[in-house]
């Protein structure tokens, strides 16, 4: 599965989650990791936290409850603007010199912004 999203970027969660004892939509993060066996699912910086039960393997590593993130599918997450405060779509476009880069068409301006 080919995305737009890349490691890095910072993205918004629009559907998803647990409304009552999880809610992620609208909350926003950096990618940290693209993973899956079809690359179609992100790790987010400090959202989607689960809790891992650690066995203590050696004295120097103790064991307990760990808090780690989980991965959110990439249909879930949209490339977050911060020049506009919301999500948007990213599209790829061709410069002049032939070269081809990532952005977002303002609904403003109808102006190709370059991320």
């Amino acid at each position: 599965m080919k995305s737009s999203i890349r490691r890095g970027d910072t993205v918004m969660v629009i559907s998803g989650g647990n409304g009552d004892k999880r809610p992620l939509v609208g909350q926003t993060g950096k990618v940290t990791a693209i993973v899956g066996k079809n690359k179609d699912r992100v790790i987010v910086e400090g959202l989607n936290m689960v809790t891992r039960h650690q066995r203590q393997t050696s004295p120097e590593k103790p064991g307990g409850k760990m808090k780690k993130e989980a991965s959110i599918h990439i249909s879930n997450v949209m490339y977050y603007a911060e020049k506009l405060k919301k999500p948007v779509r990213l599209r790829h476009s061709v410069l002049a010199d032939g070269k081809k880069v990532r952005g977002y068409v303002d609904p403003e301006s109808k102006q190709f912004v370059q991320v």
